[in-house]
């Protein structure tokens, strides 16, 4: 086995190795990631964590998600965006968060540009720019995930043309894998979609 391969979970099926490092991993890899997200206020939570990840592991998120949902009202998209002054305070003094200053401003402001737009629009956006399963390789090995692609390239700059934040190429592909757009589970992992 080269390093990179999947691997053999606490049950004996190969999980890509970097679920295997904690519980949380294995039920975030195996129940979540790579599986489609719809949805507005889906979508709007997960582009606020992965840019919330950024410069940090993923595990500190996925361990403060639970204080993330309710310091950002469940992450919708309408009630984020009517923040206060106050409640952007409250956020920058939440311990359950990553207090972030560049970070939370960033999620506010996104919010209130989403406000704006029509219902299913930053689902169509983002879905958009999912890449044709057929045209790309299965990976075999870590080594064969990209950190960047064309299409998570394009998916940023659409994203920053209509005035979202926080959403560089690196953010919108861990995006798009965490959301199902492509499936970069490796070719021999139990989670990988048929």
């Amino acid at each position: 086995m080269s390093a990179g391969e999947a691997v053999a979970g606490p049950d004996g099926a190969p999980r890509c190795p970097w679920a295997l490092s904690t519980a949380d991993y294995v039920t975030y890899h195996d129940e979540e990631w790579g599986r489609p997200v719809h949805g507005d206020d889906a979508l709007f939570e997960r582009l606020s964590l992965e840019a919330f990840q950024s410069g940090l592991s993923w595990i500190t998120i996925l361990r403060r998600r639970p204080g993330f949902r309710a310091a950002f009202a469940g992450f919708q998209i309408a009630e984020v965006a009517a923040f206060t002054d106050e409640d952007r305070e409250r956020l920058l003094a939440d311990a359950g968060i990553i207090r972030n200053r560049a970070k939370i401003d960033a999620t506010l402001a996104n919010a209130r540009e989403l406000a704006g737009w029509a219902p299913g629009e930053l689902d169509e956006l983002i879905w958009s720019h999912a890449p044709d399963p057929a045209a790309r390789p299965v990976p075999k090995t870590l080594a064969d995930v990209p950190a960047v692609t064309p299409e998570s390239t394009a998916l940023s700059k659409a994203l920053k043309k209509r005035g979202l934040r926080f959403v560089g190429p690196t953010t919108a592909y861990a995006l798009m894998q965490a959301c199902g757009l492509v499936d970069d589970h490796l070719a021999a992992c139990v989670a990988r979609r048929a």
